[in-house]
């Protein structure tokens, strides 16, 4: 499976994926710089043969705030 073999890398809890509106490319990671129909991290780790080391987790947000 393509996400295990992105090293287990969720970019929906990453800060650097965004969404966009490109029905060709919907998946963005803004530290790279880059668009895709792939997860970011899945690209990555296609053309580089490692995992993302961007990844930053994003902060749960609490209920109530």
């Amino acid at each position: 499976m393509e996400s295990e073999k992105a090293g287990n890398v969720n970019c929906f809890q990453c800060i650097h994926f965004a969404v966009t509106w490109e029905p060709q490319h919907p998946k963005s990671c803004k530290l790279f710089g880059f668009k895709s129909a792939a997860l970011p991290s899945v690209t990555v780790y296609e053309s580089t043969g490692s995992v993302c080391l961007g990844f930053e987790k994003k902060e749960a947000h609490k209920k109530g705030s």
